[in-house]
């Protein structure tokens, strides 16, 4: 799921080498500047300026706070409809000694770590199973500051990975994969987008950790904004609230909570098309990997989603369509030549529209779990109600969901200009993947843009 293998602004060879969170960690030291903007307070109401700064290599440089947290990577196989997408996702759990809270993301990662039972068989037959297996690698979270230079005092979250000697190759491989993908990115000369996390720098301490420094623009994941909605509609309903409400009180909640998630998945979508014009898949897109900074509905006009976790990350660019068995993206190639894709034109189709299906599988999340109970739908339930029970046809999935009264502020919500929601889905949710739209499309659909409120 990730073969992102150089940080400098032209394509370079793959090699196993390029893999290494030293080596990335060295060709990061090149010369670029990227733009930063002070976040001195959280606020979204203010607009802090902006100005060059370059990639900090130094842990000098650095000051760490309190641990936030830590988390894992666990395999689960779909038992799913054929020849789809990722065929197994990813799931990360984080504890927070103030919030409690999980990452979740979808991804492609490959059969390679242990406990995992997934084969090459499998795509032939579709996955008739589940199997859950435990990842080596754990990653910590930290608080930080930078305490020198021109950014000084900008906040940072680091991202701790482990390193070879604890969390052997796969760790190291991440590593440098998300340090790729970000200093690639961040050098771009037509400018960074605001809907991606910024790395301030990165570090490789004595003992082999390897950690990343992200500009902390928020700590809350569009999971916790949907945690957050559906437990208000559970409480809401408990205590009789909505049905004391006035109508017109009613329908402005409602639609403060539509405008919001629209807005929301425009900012994914607005991440996602800018690597995929840069060559870069995300791999990993799930409600957990968008970072906010607010979930409060009523500073909807002040959200920007960014776009975060891309250690599987994948390089694209037609020079890097390389099948290696040792790389993040072995199971992509894989799923693609098992889906038909065999010529780099054909495979490279074939990854950009599996981001995609994740796209459709967040937009999914993010149109049934925050309209809804607590409890009355969650992601994996809402992945099997589409892929297994309906085989993604999104027509019967809507007059199932029409009977449950549950599911009615959701269905409404897709039903917006005249179902403009349920079609967004299913073209993002294509069985065939040489039908689902790009991101620049999504991004242009008039569900998406907000002309169906």
């Amino acid at each position: 799921m990730a073969m992102l293998v150089s940080s400098s602004s032209s394509s370079s060879s793959s090699s196993p080498h390029s893999l290494s969170f030293t080596r990335s960690l060295h060709n990061a030291l090149s010369p670029f500047s990227i733009t930063l903007t002070l976040t001195r307070s959280h606020s979204p109401k203010r607009a802090p300026p902006s100005f060059k700064a370059t990639l900090i290599t130094n842990s000098d440089s650095f000051q760490v706070g309190r641990s936030i947290g830590s988390y894992g990577f666990m395999n689960v196989t779909r038992s799913t409809f054929p020849l789809l997408s990722s065929s197994i996702f990813c799931l990360l759990f984080c504890q927070n000694f103030t919030l409690s809270r999980s990452f979740f993301s979808y991804s492609a990662f490959p059969s390679a770590l242990e406990g995992n039972k997934y084969s090459y068989a499998d795509f032939g037959a579709g996955l008739k199973t589940q199997d859950v297996g435990e990842g080596s690698v754990k990653i910590r979270l930290y608080e930080g500051r930078v305490s020198q230079g021109p950014l000084r005092g900008t906040p940072v979250i680091f991202k701790v990975y482990p390193g070879k000697r604890a969390g052997g190759i796969e760790a190291d491989m991440m590593a440098a994969n998300e340090l790729n993908a970000h200093s690639f990115l961040q050098r771009n000369s037509k400018g960074i987008v605001q809907n991606l996390v910024l790395l301030v720098g990165g570090f490789e301490t004595i003992t082999g950790e390897q950690w990343l420094a992200f500009r902390d623009d928020g700590k809350y994941s569009a999971a916790d904004y949907a945690k957050f909605a559906s437990d208000r509609v559970s409480r809401d309903r408990a205590s009789g609230e909505l049905s004391s409400w006035n109508r017109f009180e009613q329908e402005q909640s409602i639609k403060r909570k539509q405008i919001f998630v629209i807005k929301l998945l425009q900012g994914a979508m607005r991440g996602l098309a800018y690597m995929h014009d840069n060559n870069r898949l995300h791999q990993s897109l799930g409600p957990f990997s968008v970072m906010l900074n607010t979930i409060s509905e009523r500073e909807g006009r002040y959200l920007i989603p960014r776009l975060r976790d891309l250690a599987f990350s994948v390089d694209v660019s037609y020079s890097e369509l390389e099948e290696d068995p040792r790389s993040l993206a072995d199971g992509l190639w894989r799923r693609a030549t098992a889906a038909g894709a065999f010529t780099r034109m054909e495979k490279r189709a074939f990854a950009i529209a599996d981001d995609i299906y994740e796209a459709g599988l967040l937009f999914a999340y993010m149109a049934f779990v925050p309209f809804c109970e607590a409890g009355a739908m969650d992601g994996l339930a809402l992945q099997r109600l589409l892929e297994n029970t309906f085989q993604l046809d999104l027509e019967a999935t809507r007059e199932y969901c029409m009977e449950d009264d549950r599911l009615a502020k959701a269905v409404e919500f897709l039903d917006l200009g005249d179902g403009a929601g349920w079609e967004l889905l299913q073209a993002m949710l294509n069985a065939d993947f040489r039908k689902r739209p790009i991101a620049q499309a999504v991004l242009n659909h008039r569900f998406m843009t907000g002309d169906v409120l």
